[in-house]
């Protein structure tokens, strides 16, 4: 009741919060989309999403321990993850992609705990992050701070969504993921590789991921069990904007940002992830009522 005592009495903090959250919101759609691409196109809901940002934070962290600019590692990470995303469609993916739903969490249940633990040996379970050095704007008389950092993740965050809107749009892979995402029966018939387009797809989510992990590790920190949480944030944001919906995606994830901000400052840090699986149950029963009264029409 305090801290929302000082929301009403200091509007300015409300600014403040607000642009915190909508700044990292953008991250949160990024990793978002490629949960979406791989439920669309795959049918599968990628348990091991937060493991794959996780890592690709932990390669940005580890090229700025060597003292090289976090920033070459967005790149660097996008390219290890999409190779990393290969190999594991490869091995495991594949195997249960056209299997039931349920056999597709274990299997990438699976992935995440073996990610876990493998960036605990590599990593340590040590909180780690990594510093741009961009400095922090001052707004409103020096009462709003906005590290640059975040206004940078944010913009990369948006134009790595562009660059997909126009790659499944007009590259010939892009159609072919949308072919194979309308009907893969048919899109075989028609001559397109499925196998192939699955690999990609997936290796794509994994690279996103990688992008999304290395912002990640200079906006805040990473750690080798902390993924869970982006992958309930994914999911939470692909269930309440609908799949395939980009624009969805994008006020999701700008929302789900600027809740958390708030939910983080009137209830408490040690709260926050509290509040995001606490939504995660309302958004779920919310979307039962729906597809409920939805039934009882067609009936």
């Amino acid at each position: 009741m305090d801290n929302l005592q000082i929301l009403l009495d200091a509007p300015i903090f409300s600014v403040q919060l607000l642009i915190d959250g909508l700044l990292v919101g953008a991250i949160f759609a990024l990793v978002a989309y490629g949960m979406a691409l791989v439920w669309g196109v795959m049918n599968i809901i990628n348990i091991c999403q937060g493991e794959y940002v996780m890592l690709g934070g932990f390669i940005t962290y580890l090229l700025f321990s060597w003292g090289i600019s976090p920033f070459v590692g967005i790149p660097v990470a996008f390219v290890v993850l999409y190779l990393v995303g290969w190999l594991t469609y490869r091995v495991v993916i594949c195997r249960v992609v056209e299997q039931d739903l349920f056999i597709s969490i274990l299997a990438t249940f699976g992935i995440s705990i073996l990610l876990q633990q493998l960036m605990n040996q590599l990593f340590t379970a040590d909180v780690q992050t990594a510093e741009a050095g961009l400095g922090t704007a001052f707004l409103f008389n020096n009462m709003v701070t906005v590290p640059w950092v975040k206004v940078v993740g944010f913009v990369l965050a948006l134009s790595v969504g562009v660059v997909l809107v126009l790659f499944m749009g007009r590259s010939r892979m892009g159609q072919a993921i949308r072919a194979t995402a309308q009907n893969a029966r048919a899109a075989r018939i028609m001559g397109i590789d499925t196998d192939r387009v699955y690999a990609v797809t997936y290796s794509i989510n994994a690279a996103i991921c990688g992008a999304a992990g290395a912002l990640v590790v200079m906006t805040w920190v990473v750690q080798a069990f902390q993924g869970l949480a982006y992958t309930v944030r994914s999911f939470m944001i692909v269930v309440v904007a609908g799949i395939g919906n980009l624009p969805g995606v994008v006020v999701a994830g700008l929302g789900l940002g600027a809740a958390e901000s708030y939910a983080g400052f009137l209830l408490g840090a040690e709260f926050q992830t509290a509040f995001i699986f606490s939504l995660l149950v309302v958004i779920l029963l919310w979307r039962n009522y729906r597809l409920r009264a939805q039934r009882k029409v067609l009936r």
